[in-house]
């Protein structure tokens, strides 16, 4: 083949993909991942382990273990109220196939989905995929939901994306921002994508709303949730999606397309946190919170930065003073020794800023912000 050209899909997609930073080299400090630095907490490993040596090494129910859906769904009751069965359970390879999925199952070429912006760069790039349109919307200065605009946004479009606590911004959506969401979305009679990857990293006892718990929503939303923040388990690939029965069926086509049945002895360890719950997530949210005031103090000693503390998850996501394209400015940084993210990439409102990942050790934390701090003033 003389010379090869690549589908539209991959055309569509490939200059947002190509915005994110790569992963950094020998000697840089990262700020830039957005993963837990924690071990998977032992009981879990142990389960997965155990259902390897049990012979869960085959193809399993293309949705998911029948036992986890069967416990994802008394999860997920008592979050919404009401109850879910497990055919409204669809396990996935991770969040992001979770998404994709539910992105190609709902939308058609040319529907507009509305995303507040800055926002995790993935819900785009499956936007694009399904040949759909998506329609940034810009939060207010403090990273909240500008619900005029919203309102506005949301007049013909199919879908709407809400990810809270929001990845990258930190911000947790009040009950009385979600209300007003869940009104908006049903006059228009949109779908929306509930992805709460972080619910469980929240701060300073706020209060953290699941949209499964808003009942006028329930016939016409899609839940995403994953074990990946919360447990410490990005590397195993495990998600779920939860809703009404038929968007769950068109979701399971999709998925079985794409990605296949899930892996058997990874069902049977997320069944094992599952189980246990939430509680293994303490010790790390502990940690997080020290980490988060650690950031704070570091990032507040750089001249032309400005630093809001992130209301959940584990990144800081700053405005800066300086006129240079965020992508610029992450190069500058990655030439003096510490990786961060261009706040280009989480969407057009997220230009003029930078995320830092303080899902890292309090080093890491002190001596990347302390190498920043003087890349910072030899641009001044």
């Amino acid at each position: 083949m003389s010379s090869f050209v690549p589908s539209f899909a991959v055309a569509r997609i490939s200059e947002k993909s190509q915005r994110r930073s790569g992963l950094p080299g020998p000697g840089v400090v990262s700020l830039a991942l957005g993963e837990p630095d924690f071990d998977t907490p032992a009981p879990v490993l142990e389960a997965g382990i155990a259902a390897l040596r049990a012979g869960y090494t085959h193809y399993i129910d293309s949705s998911g273990d029948p036992e986890l859906r069967e416990a994802l769904a008394e999860t997920v009751s008592k979050i919404a109220g009401e109850r879910f069965g497990a055919d409204q359970l669809f396990v996935t390879h991770g969040a992001a196939a979770g998404i994709t999925s539910a992105i190609l199952s709902v939308c058609n070429p040319g529907d507009r989905i509305v995303i507040p912006s800055p926002n995790y760069p993935l819900y785009s790039e499956a936007a694009y995929m399904a040949g759909a349109v998506p329609v940034f919307v810009p939060t207010r200065p403090d990273y909240h939901l500008e619900l005029d605009r919203l309102e506005d946004a949301l007049k013909g479009a199919r879908m709407l994306i809400i990810c809270n606590p929001c990845n990258p911004t930190g911000a947790v959506f009040t009950r009385e921002e979600l209300n007003r969401v869940a009104e908006l979305a049903q006059r228009n009679n949109v779908i929306v994508l509930a992805d709460e990857a972080y619910s469980e990293i929240v701060y300073d006892g706020r209060e953290f709303c699941s949209m499964l718990s808003l009942r006028s929503l329930r016939s016409q939303m899609i839940f995403c949730q994953t074990f990946s923040k919360t447990f410490a388990m990005t590397g195993w690939r495990v998600g779920y999606l939860a809703g009404p029965v038929d968007i769950i069926k068109a979701i399971g086509f999709i998925n079985r397309t794409f990605v296949g049945g899930p892996n058997a002895a990874v069902n049977r360890a997320a069944l094992e946190a599952t189980r246990i719950g939430t509680k293994l997530a303490e010790p790390m949210r502990e940690e997080y919170a020290k980490r988060r005031t650690l950031v704070m103090e570091h990032a507040r000693r750089i001249e032309g930065l400005e630093a809001r503390p992130p209301e959940g998850t584990f990144y800081l996501f700053a405005r800066y003073d300086l006129e240079m394209p965020s992508r610029e400015l992450v190069a500058r940084l990655l030439q003096a020794g510490v990786a961060v993210r261009a706040g280009s990439e989480y969407g057009p409102s997220g230009e003029g800023h930078l995320r830092f990942s303080f899902a890292t050790s309090a080093e890491n934390i002190i001596e990347g912000l302390g190498r920043a701090r003087k890349a910072f003033a030899a641009l001044e």
